[in-house]
C-alpha cells in the first residue's frame, strides 16, 4: 500500500474516532430492538470495525491499537456518564473489548500467513 493511501486511512480513522465519540454523546435515538443484547453486539461490531480500520492504517501496531481503542472505549463510557441523557455502562466497554478480542487475533493470524 502506498504511503499516500495509508495516510488517507489514518486521517479517515481519526475522523471516525471523532465522529463516533460525538455520536456517543448525543441523545440516544429510539430504535427497534431485534435481540436483547443488541446494544452489546453493536459495540462489539463497531470496535472490531474501528480496529480493522486502524490496522489497515498501522498494520505493525496491533497491540497499541487494541490498547488505544480500549482506552478510547473507557473514555467514551466515562464521558457518557457525565451527560444528563446518556449513562456509562461497563458492560458496553466489555463488549468493545470483545470486538477487539475477536478481530485483533484474527488480524495477527492472517498476517503470519
Amino acid at each position: 500500500m502506498t504511503s499516500f493511501v495509508r495516510t488517507l486511512f489514518r486521517i479517515a480513522f481519526v475522523l471516525a474516532l471523532v465522529a463516533v465519540f460525538w455520536l456517543a454523546l448525543m441523545p440516544a435515538p429510539d430504535i427497534a430492538k431485534l435481540v436483547s443484547w443488541q446494544d452489546k453486539i453493536e459495540h462489539a461490531v463497531l470496535f472490531a470495525a474501528l480496529a480493522l480500520f486502524a490496522l489497515v492504517a498501522w498494520p505493525t501496531r496491533p497491540v497499541a491499537i487494541a490498547l488505544g481503542l480500549l482506552l478510547y472505549g473507557a473514555a467514551m463510557e466515562l464521558a457518557q456518564s457525565q451527560t444528563g441523557h446518556r449513562f456509562g455502562d461497563p458492560w458496553d466497554w466489555l463488549a468493545d473489548a470483545v470486538g477487539l478480542l475477536v478481530l485483533v487475533p484474527a488480524w495477527l493470524r492472517s498476517r503470519r500467513r
